[in-house]
């Protein structure tokens, strides 16, 4: 999602500072704008303190490890980002007069009684299972953000981001998008977490971004779902990728996910009105690009492999200092 917002705001004549540690991020992404003249990349994990001499207009705190995956693999490194990490972008914010936009989650809601999920209903989140450091972080980091908001004017914005996808996720990024479509492509069975009957709403990362930037330009303070209402089950979903891959693979069933939300589709009534915003592209439409993009970085992997192997190269994992063990 970083790599696209900071494509977008360099064609909006925005001049970009990109801070990641790379833990879950990869240089690849930024291809496009990686020499651009008004785009600067900097290494660095914002759970420490970070600081600007130039001046900083708009911060945008998107980091977090997002996939299940991730911040199970990494829950203090996710604590972190959603803990020190706010509180030094807030600062930065403070320090700058800055306007700051906080990507918080639909994780927020937890495991939701209320169906869709509107802004004013307050969750059914465990404070201490296996997903509890990421919801909870984005719960805290919304507290922090409007504690800055009350008490230090600082402005700030809070998106609650409903599940997104397209172009630049990684193939083993442990997601249904990723997961599905690179099962259905290698031939491989599908797995399905319980019996696929948990509900999800996808978002095409065009019209996220598109609503990360008019929220952040508009005048609302309060938190706002961002997010595509066109709600299916799991099961049905993993269907859909397999009919659009042309994929043979078999749909397998594993055991339920603790603490797994049954359900997500957010109410986007408040976008509506503040930011005349909706989603422009339909779930097909943008399953489509993403297999698309699949498709060729499957190919460009198998590609890269066989080089390898004519030239008796072994294929070496790249590392980062935090991931390493």
């Amino acid at each position: 999602m970083g790599s696209h917002l900071c494509e977008y705001l360099i064609t909006q004549g925005h001049e970009v500072i990109c801070i990641d540690n790379l833990i879950t991020g990869d240089l690849e992404n930024l291809g496009n704008i990686r020499n651009d003249a008004n785009f600067r990349f900097v290494e660095h994990d914002i759970s420490d303190s970070f600081s600007s001499r130039e001046k900083i207009d708009y911060v945008f705190h998107l980091a977090s490890p997002a996939s299940p995956r991730d911040y199970i693999e990494y829950p203090i490194v996710t604590l972190k980002a959603g803990a020190f990490g706010t509180y030094h972008m807030l600062e930065l914010a403070k320090y700058h007069r800055a306007r700051f936009l906080l990507a918080s989650s639909s994780e927020v809601y937890g495991d939701p009684k209320a169906n869709p999920q509107y802004e004013e209903y307050l969750g059914n989140v465990s404070c201490i299972g296996p997903r509890a450091v990421y919801d909870e972080a984005k719960r805290y980091a919304e507290a922090m953000t409007m504690a800055y908001h009350r008490s230090c004017a600082v402005e700030t914005r809070i998106a609650r981001i409903f599940n997104t996808f397209g172009p630049g996720m990684r193939l083993y990024d442990g997601r249904a998008v990723p997961n599905f479509i690179g099962q259905a492509l290698r031939g491989e069975p599908m797995t399905v977490y319980g019996d696929g009957s948990q509900t999800r709403s996808f978002c095409y990362i065009s019209d996220m971004i598109d609503g990360l930037h008019r929220l952040m330009m508009s005048d609302y303070s309060s938190p706002m779902n961002l997010g595509n209402t066109e709600e299916l089950s799991i099961l049905e979903f993993a269907k859909l990728i397999r009919k659009l891959t042309n994929s043979v693979s078999e749909i397998v069933f594993m055991d339920a996910i603790e603490d797994d939300p049954m359900q997500r589709k957010p109410d986007i009534s408040k976008a509506k009105k503040y930011l005349d915003w909706k989603p422009k592209v339909n779930l097909r439409k943008g399953l489509e690009m993403t297999v698309d993009y699949y498709v060729r970085k499957l190919r460009l992997i198998k590609k890269t492999q066989s080089k390898n192997e004519r030239e008796g190269k072994r294929t070496r994992r790249l590392t980062h200092p935090l991931t390493e063990k």
